[in-house]
């Protein structure tokens, strides 16, 4: 059976780093005796979620995902609670976890000269807690700090020495950690910026958060830089830089594409003309 390999965050509350956990869950309710096995893989489950984990990976109090261009156009996905909308952001919302959540108001504070809103999604909710996604086009990334929800940062996107850089300085948030109500947090929280990147990577400054070791590349050629919620509401910048090729992956894939199909044309073709020639050699032949 082959082997499944989960990211199960045990957050700070229970007093244990992220582990990554490699089981067999297909063949466990089997090898355990059908219900057993079963049960005990949804106490593990549960056990896992009342620590602030995840059986699907990490999850986020904030998280900001760039799919950037080479052109310098990007769509940004913002996936956040309302309290962290709110205190890293200063976006006017109702803190009541009862009340209905204004998405206009959400659309007006990220609507702005060079940002347009393509989406807010419903709200949903995790821990108690109502979440949102808003997701924002620019046609020029190094101009998105102009719209109000994302001056905390500074980019930068420019060619140099045969590569593309691309930069991003996260500075302060909107508030102070304790300016705020109670809203359940537990100060394990986590914030994340990722990078979908078009081209390959050839160097890069993540870290594992736990580790401070190099991120690995995700697939999809994604990389993320992790803090702690407590830490971004004080303000701890975080620095991004990236270099990439001057060539975007599809656009080398396509390339590639054509010129396999062009190979695969020239050898039918070139079978066909000796097919072709052949036949009539050996009618004379005859």
């Amino acid at each position: 059976m082959r082997k499944i390999r989960a990211g199960l965050d045990i957050g700070p509350a229970c007093g244990q780093k992220t582990q990554y956990i490699i089981r067999e869950m297909a063949s466990f309710a089997g090898r355990a005796g059908n219900r057993l096995g079963i049960v005990l893989l949804v106490l593990q489950c549960a056990i896992l979620s009342a620590c602030g984990g995840s059986v699907f990976g990490k999850v986020y109090e904030y998280e900001e995902d760039v799919h950037v261009s080479l052109d310098g156009s990007a769509d940004v996905i913002v996936n956040a609670s309302v309290p962290a909308l709110v205190s890293l952001r200063g976006i006017d919302l109702s803190l009541d976890p009862a009340a209905r959540l204004d998405r206009d108001r959400l659309r007006a504070a990220y609507t702005s000269p060079i940002t347009d809103v393509t989406r807010v999604s419903r709200p949903w909710r995790r821990q108690g807690r109502p979440f949102v996604q808003i997701r924002v086009h620019v046609n020029d990334i190094r101009k998105l700090s102009q719209a109000s929800p994302f001056s905390w940062s500074a980019y930068d996107l420019a060619e140099k020495d045969h590569v593309y850089v691309f930069k991003q300085t996260v500075g302060a948030s909107a508030l102070k950690r304790g300016s705020l109500t109670n809203v359940g947090w537990t100060g394990g929280e986590l914030v994340a910026f990722r990078l979908h990147l078009p081209s390959k990577i050839v160097w890069h400054n993540a870290r594992e958060l736990e580790t401070n070791e190099t991120s690995d590349i995700a697939r999809g050629n994604i990389l993320a830089w992790e803090q702690l919620l407590t830490d971004r509401l004080d303000g701890r910048p975080i620095a991004i830089e990236v270099r990439m090729d001057r060539q975007s992956i599809l656009y080398r894939t396509l390339w590639l594409f054509a010129g396999a199909f062009t190979a695969a044309v020239l050898l039918i073709g070139s079978l066909i003309w000796w097919t072709m020639r052949r036949g009539p050699k050996e009618s004379e032949a005859a």
